[in-house]
């Protein structure tokens, strides 16, 4: 009986520990699955919390999963444990039996599972963490008081400064699609080898006042003028996964057109500020920005500003007298918040593929690549913007972009 305690509890404390950590790797992530949550059940309300509850929970998964191996008051984490499975089982089976939410980021994006996968394991864990409820008494701490609460204390300074680092200077590791080294337009492709939804065509009929649905190749043997067509839709047989890895990334112009694959096919080195909205400035960063436009500017590389808050940062370019060195593109939300999870990022890259990327507080580092950059030439008098012509924006002006088309780089 101890062996299989043993063992169930060194399983229960390093998968605890296991996923705390990859989620620390990324809180803002497990935030974001949090909101999609609340947007399902409409706690609106409580999108403002979902950063706290994400970081608080990630700390007290690695906490318990040392709790665990340490045996250190396991009455009262068998309690936390057990109840802390029972919801997560409930959110997964929910997420899983209503279809409203596919994944459930259990391990993040790191270890992507499905909401059936996820659910099965939760049963599965809940089943195992019971067991060690039932046993909880027989567990000895393997340490003494103070080495326990020592080691204890020593993981939640190091989950919390983990995660301030990973929040100020973007994860250690990237798992998202928007990772160095990945070619935006390839990843809007759908994968090769992918599914697609199988669906049917259902036909919706009035047949003495009751509602009758069948398939557009199944009608009933005794169909005649006694249906009365209501309405026809395409019925979800089988889900499948013809999605590509980047989604809802179309940059448009402040008059709504859209330039997505100008400013992607565009050769040669081009920047990209992600924005997601027009925040506080501190003027560390703002200092450093300067320094990398000029830089940019001298080797010829564009800047382009992208936002999902268009209204607000693009007045915050003219005030800061850089409207004639760089472009605003407006992009979705949804899709600047998995390419930046620092607010601003830059993205330096060739082409359509990400040769780095730095959070706000690191542009000192990217005033060093830029200026290791060759030089971009760009023939003729002018320079073309993304749609091949001046863009508006939503106040009137016109401002000159610095993109070059496909066409026009050479490098030295």
């Amino acid at each position: 009986m101890k062996w299989l305690i043993a063992f169930v509890r060194a399983l229960v404390g390093i998968l605890f520990i296991f996923s705390g950590l990859v989620k620390a790797n990324d809180p803002l992530g497990l935030s974001y699955k949090m909101q999609e949550f609340f947007e399902v059940w409409n706690f609106h309300w409580l999108d403002h919390f979902t950063l706290g509850f994400s970081i608080l929970m990630i700390v007290f998964e690695i906490v318990a999963g040392i709790s665990v191996l340490l045996g250190w008051r396991m009455r009262l984490f068998s309690w936390l444990l057990l109840l802390l499975t029972i919801f997560f089982t409930f959110l997964t089976g929910y997420a899983y039996l209503s279809g409203k939410v596919r994944e459930c980021g259990c391990f993040g994006d790191c270890i992507p599972l499905t909401a059936g996968m996820t659910f099965v394991k939760d049963i599965v864990l809940t089943v195992v963490i019971i067991f060690l409820f039932i046993v909880r008494d027989q567990i000895r701490p393997v340490m003494g008081q103070t080495g326990s609460v020592g080691v204890l204390a020593a993981a939640v300074l190091l989950s919390f400064g983990f995660q301030w680092y990973v929040l100020v200077h973007l994860p250690v590791v990237d798992c998202l699609p928007y990772k160095v080294g990945n070619n935006i337009p390839e990843k809007m492709k759908i994968p090769p080898g992918a599914i697609p939804d199988s669906t049917v065509i259902t036909m919706v009929y009035e047949k003495n006042g009751k509602k009758v649905e069948f398939s557009a190749s199944q009608f009933p043997a005794d169909f005649d003028d006694s249906y009365h067509f209501q309405s026809r839709y395409d019925k979800l047989v089988r889900k499948g996964n013809a999605e590509p890895a980047i989604k809802d990334f179309d940059l448009l112009t402040g008059a709504g057109v859209d330039t997505t694959e100008a400013v992607l096919t565009a050769r040669g080195f081009k920047l990209f500020l992600f924005r997601k909205e027009a925040a506080d400035d501190g003027a560390a960063w703002l200092k450093n920005f300067n320094i990398v436009l000029t830089m940019a500017k001298a080797k010829h590389v564009p800047l382009i500003v992208i936002t999902g808050d268009y209204d607000n940062v693009e007045p915050w370019v003219e005030k800061q007298g850089i409207a004639a060195d760089v472009t605003v593109l407006k992009c979705d939300a949804t899709a600047i918040k998995t390419a930046a999870r620092a607010n601003p990022t830059l993205y330096l890259l060739k082409g359509g593929t990400i040769l780095q990327k730095w959070s706000y507080a690191d542009l000192g580092k990217a005033i060093n690549a830029i200026g290791s950059l060759s030089e971009q030439i760009v023939s003729g008098p002018a320079q073309s913007d993304p749609g091949g012509t001046a863009s508006q924006d939503s106040a009137g002006s016109t401002h000159a972009h610095q993109l070059q088309s496909p066409g026009d780089t050479t490098h030295k």
